[in-house]
């Protein structure tokens, strides 16, 4: 079958039963782009203000218990997005990709500027966490419907052999709405005091979602149909139950497997890792100081979009399996190394310190609760909620009497007074950092690293998925996978992670999650992933 891409006054020939128009297709791409670049910021917005949210929702004497706190109920979102993609995957088979992504960005919208007008823990108690976790809810229903629909209406008016490069500005508009979040929240806090900020000023971003929301409607009215659905309703070809239908042979179900844990679950760590994983491991565990940190973060991203984009369109050439295969083997390889020179350049003293005077804590029993309330319930399990409250780098040793070693010399008096007066001592620093140019440099350079893994991991899966599924169940059988693995897998990155590392006291030990879900998923990518580039869309 053959059609025609109108072009002005040129008409070329291209494969497919209909007509393909660039112009049309150049509307689609900035709207569709431009509309998961507004969601995604509504929901990364969040985690970039994950510290502030912590403190002002979720009292506690231990920051650390505060920021874990803020990222499970970040996490919670994730969690519904399957639910959402269930909910919203049905309703975009059945009623069409335009209607239904305008329903999942309004709802996401609406959340997200009423999580700016919630009161604090301060002012209302219990009821502002749970306020917050409910619009965390809405949040995650609204995106589990989003990627699906933007990513399938571009790829179904994608010309063959353009599908790769035209879905791949989809997804670098997550990393998109990542950015933007970042770059309202450095604007919010350079325009205003550090008192204003923290009294009423980090509502504004948030807020701020309303204005995004309304731009999203007016762009994404003037869009039409998926030609691909249209055809698809004349025909009589809609499914009547579409989530039935997803599972109803061996074949379907088990690509549906394959997208979740060899792509979605692989990909999605990646992402986290070189965006969320890397902001925190430079506030908290590095101590570089918070507006720098964001600001490194910002520009990496700013590089990182043009990785999408780049393998997005290399995989219209080379195929979807190669770039994400060869991602997840580097990903293996480059992991721990980037983050070992991201820590030596951006708080070398602390390095130096850590190296010279290891941190050992000792005792017979030494279970440790980072969330206990009423204190830890062993001497050594004390010690460890010292060390852990401040970040700070140990080792655990099961001895007859707890106690703490530093350098190798014990310390005397372990009560808080003494034991900061050991770290002082030893080189230990709990002041804020800012490093030289040189090592921000170096330090962006691991980033962009890690965003180049992402990239290649990331940037041709909206095409391959779209091209895994047929055209009947698309929307549910994408989305399903797809937020299985990115909301439980990835969604939870930031939580286990710290969480892990609270309980270690590495800051590296969280990097082992990453580590391991991307060896799973290259397992099963590398047996059951079909290569799907060139494929004539049903």
């Amino acid at each position: 079958m053959t059609g025609a891409v109108l072009d002005g006054d040129a008409v070329r020939p291209v494969s497919g039963d209909y007509v393909v128009d660039v112009k049309r297709d150049r509307k689609v791409i900035i709207a569709s782009s431009l509309g998961t670049v507004f969601e995604w910021y509504d929901f990364f917005i969040y985690g970039t203000l994950a510290i502030t949210i912590g403190r002002l929702f979720f009292p506690a004497d231990n920051p650390t218990v505060q920021f874990l706190l803020a990222l499970a109920s970040f996490a919670v979102g994730f969690g519904f997005r399957p639910l959402g993609a269930v909910l919203f995957g049905y309703l975009g088979d059945k009623l069409g990709r335009k209607y239904t992504f305008l329903i999942t960005i309004t709802l996401m919208g609406g959340a997200t500027a009423a999580v700016g007008l919630v009161p604090t823990y301060a002012s209302i108690g219990i009821a502002a966490p749970l306020i917050l976790i409910f619009l965390r809810i809405l949040q995650g229903l609204a995106l589990g419907g989003e990627y699906g629909g933007a990513a399938i209406y571009v790829a179904e008016h994608a010309p063959p052999g353009k599908r790769g490069f035209y879905t791949s500005f989809i997804q670098a508009s997550v990393a998109g709405g990542f950015l933007l979040s970042l770059v309202v929240v450095l604007g919010c806090q350079w325009s205003m005091s550090a008192e204003a900020w923290a009294e009423w000023g980090w509502r504004l971003p948030f807020l701020f979602s309303i204005v995004l929301l309304a731009i999203s409607l007016w762009i994404r009215m003037k869009l039409e149909e998926s030609p691909v659905f249209q055809a698809m309703k004349q025909a009589g070809g809609l499914a009547k139950n579409p989530l039935k239908e997803s599972f109803a042979t061996r074949r379907n179900t088990g690509r549906i497997l394959v997208a979740m844990i060899g792509v979605a679950a692989g990909l999605t760590v990646i992402w986290y890792t070189a965006q969320f994983q890397t902001l925190y491991f430079l506030q908290n565990a590095m101590r570089v100081e918070e507006t720098l940190a964001k600001t490194i973060i910002g520009a990496s991203a700013v590089v990182s979009l043009v990785w999408f984009i780049l393998f997005g369109w290399l995989s219209d050439r080379i195929g979807r399996r190669k770039p994400i295969l060869i991602g997840y083997v580097l990903t293996l390889v480059l992991l721990f190394p980037m983050f070992h020179i991201i820590a030596n350049a951006a708080n070398p003293s602390l390095a130096e310190a850590s190296a010279r005077a290891p941190i050992v804590v000792q005792g017979p029993d030494c279970s440790f609760n980072p969330f206990a309330t009423k204190g830890q319930a062993t001497e050594c399990g004390r010690l460890l909620d010292y060390f852990s409250k401040r970040g700070i780098h140990y080792d655990k040793l099961t001895a007859p009497a707890a106690g703490v070693t530093i350098g190798g010399q014990p310390v005397a008096d372990t009560t808080p007074e003494g034991l900061d007066a050991a770290l002082a001592a030893a080189g230990y620093s709990f002041e804020t950092v800012r490093p030289g140019w040189g090592a921000i440099l170096t330090i962006l350079f691991a980033i962009v690293v890690l965003g180049v893994l992402s990239g290649m991991t990331y940037g041709p899966v909206a095409a391959l998925l779209t091209e895994m599924f047929p055209a009947r169940v698309r929307y549910s059988s994408m989305s399903i996978p797809y937020h299985i693995g990115t909301g439980y897998f990835g969604g939870f990155l930031p939580f286990i992670s710290q969480y892990i590392i609270a309980k270690t006291g590495d800051p590296f030990s969280g990097l082992w999650y990453t580590f391991g879900v991307v060896a799973l998923a290259l397992v099963v990518a590398l047996i059951w992933l079909p290569e799907t580039a060139g494929k004539e869309l049903d």
